[in-house]
């Protein structure tokens, strides 16, 4: 943006205002002058064309245009009019004819204006002459008509007069202006250039002791009051601020030699969180393998207390065989066996065998079962798992866990047939938890309660629902439940580290997510998602009940 002085932006500013008002003035002026003066001379020609038609009623009445023509003649000693028509009216044909005329010596003869007649009735202006009709009357008829044209010089010398008379006002009334605004310029620029200059000083050589001189007039002087009230504060504060540039200077000596006292004892202090930090880091794996060795220490209960049932069976009955055959050896030796005890020895070993059997069948699928388990515990291989199956190894392992079976069933849901190729050991070892968290937490005080697991294939990924209608989770602990450490059983023998353990197997392990969702005396919720590869389509939706 174009800068302007102030010396050239005030005489600007007041010329252009001064030329601005005085050329509308003037302008409106002359218009008016003009104008008023143009109606003037129409009302004259229409007093001349009335006088006229007033002399000539009696020569059209009498049809004399000698008389009248002698008449007119005598319009020569006016100069303003120009040409004169007189028209007679026929009384029989009503139609006009030539009368009488006058033109101004020098000037030729104008046609007859029969059209415009009628179109005259008030007088007109154009640029070189004005023009009128007026009716010749006899006894309220019309005998005839006047048409006058007069000239328009009058006119528009009146108007450059009236413009030169404005321009020369014009151009005096700026001259005028022009020298009181330099006389003024004067007056205010001084005081403002003494400002100016000691403003300069102060930028240029950073000099506050300067102020500016009083002036005769009363805003400059004002303002000069202000600066100077400015410069003193600045001077003031200049001098406050060296003082405090010496105090912080000083310091910031002494807070170099804190900070670096400080940063010493910090980075020690910080060798020492760390090695703590990683002690705790130590404690809480050797926590996260304690849980795992719980776990395992309740399948191998679990291993104990299924498997001695049918082996205690088994030893019973092999007992009572044993028993009857040393009686049926004694009763051979002494031959005193009858058919009858024979036959009944017989049905006994055909039964105590029976039992024997079965028993030791069942011992032997227990020992298969929780070995498989047992493997997947400890593993974290891909292999491909059939759902039905592997729900009903967790479940037998778990079963030393579990509350009263028919109080507390558990249902499994999913597609027939469903196989896919995943980590099993992470997986069970995330169900075990969320059940036996469950059986522990969630059931705590209820006399029933249920738990639903469904397995469903979504795109790649499985995703495992599992909810129970138990005692829910409180609303302080919700947003922290996967941390380590967090337990409503704290002194009760609970650790903590369960579902960490389960969050950390399904996203670390696993590759998936979980969400956790709860109401108090309203059950829990986990969604667990998480890549696998299918291995046999599903058929139908199929339910487990153990």
């Amino acid at each position: 943006m174009q800068s302007i002085s102030l010396r050239r932006g005030l005489i600007i500013v007041v010329l252009l205002v001064t030329a601005t008002a005085l050329g509308i003035g003037f302008t409106i002026n002359v218009v008016s002058q003009v104008s008023q003066y143009q109606s003037s001379m129409l009302k004259r020609v229409s007093s001349y064309a009335k006088i006229i038609a007033g002399n000539a009623r009696e020569s059209v009445a009498l049809n004399d245009n000698s008389e009248e023509s002698q008449r007119l003649n005598s319009l020569a000693n006016s100069p303003f009019v120009q040409h004169v028509h007189i028209y007679r009216v026929d009384p029989n044909s009503a139609e006009l004819s030539f009368f009488s005329s006058y033109n101004k010596e020098g000037l030729a003869p104008i046609p007859a204006k029969f059209s415009k007649i009628e179109h005259l009735s008030e007088p007109r202006i154009n640029e070189h002459y004005m023009e009128v009709a007026e009716p010749i009357l006899l006894d309220d008829s019309v005998v005839g008509y006047v048409y006058l044209r007069g000239s328009n010089d009058e006119v528009r010398l009146f108007m450059w007069r009236a413009i030169a008379i404005a321009i020369a006002v014009f151009v005096i009334t700026i001259l005028v202006c022009w020298l009181a605004t330099l006389k003024l310029r004067h007056r205010v620029i001084q005081p403002l250039e003494h400002i100016v200059d000691i403003a300069s000083q102060v930028a240029r050589d950073k000099n506050y002791t300067l102020r500016i001189p009083e002036s005769r007039l009363d805003e400059f002087n004002d303002l000069g009051q202000s600066l100077n009230i400015m410069l003193e504060r600045v001077q003031h504060q200049i001098s406050r601020q060296q003082r405090a540039e010496k105090e912080a200077s000083q310091l910031n000596l002494e807070l170099e030699q804190q900070v670096t006292q400080r940063t010493k004892a910090l980075r020690e202090s910080n060798q020492e969180l760390l090695a703590t930090l990683e002690q705790l880091h130590q404690y809480q794996g050797q926590l996260v393998e304690s849980e795992k060795m719980a776990s395992l220490g309740d399948m191998v209960a679990g291993i104990a207390h299924e498997v001695n049932t049918p082996i205690g069976l088994s030893v019973t009955a092999s007992t009572l065989l044993q028993d009857k055959l040393a009686v049926m050896q004694e009763k051979f030796q002494q031959k005193r066996i009858s058919t009858n005890e024979f036959a009944r020895f017989l049905d006994d070993c055909d039964e105590n065998l029976s039992i024997i059997y079965r028993n030791l069948n069942r011992a032997a699928e227990l020992v298969t079962s929780f070995k498989q388990v047992a493997v997947d515990q400890s593993s974290e291989i891909d292999r491909t798992i059939e759902i039905h199956s592997f729900m009903r190894d967790v479940l037998t392992s778990v079963k030393p866990r579990r509350l009263d079976v028919e109080k507390f069933p558990i249902h499994v849901h999913c597609a027939e047939g469903l196989s896919v190729i995943t980590k099993p050991g992470p997986l069970n070892q995330i169900l075990i938890n969320l059940i036996v968290n469950s059986m522990v937490h969630g059931f705590d005080g209820r006399s029933s309660g249920t738990i639903d697991i469904s397995f469903e294939l979504i795109d790649d990924d499985l995703e495992i629902t599992y909810r129970d209608d138990g005692n829910g989770v409180p609303f302080d602990i919700r947003k922290k439940i996967f941390d380590p450490f967090v337990t409503t059983k704290r002194g009760a023998g609970g650790s903590g580290l369960g579902l960490h353990l389960v969050y950390n197997l399904v996203t670390q392990v696993l590759g998936g997510n979980i969400h956790f969702f709860s109401e108090e005396q309203h059950g829990v919720e986990f969604i667990v998602r998480f890549p696998v590869s299918v291995v046999q389509s599903v058929k139908s939706i199929e339910t487990i009940d153990d």
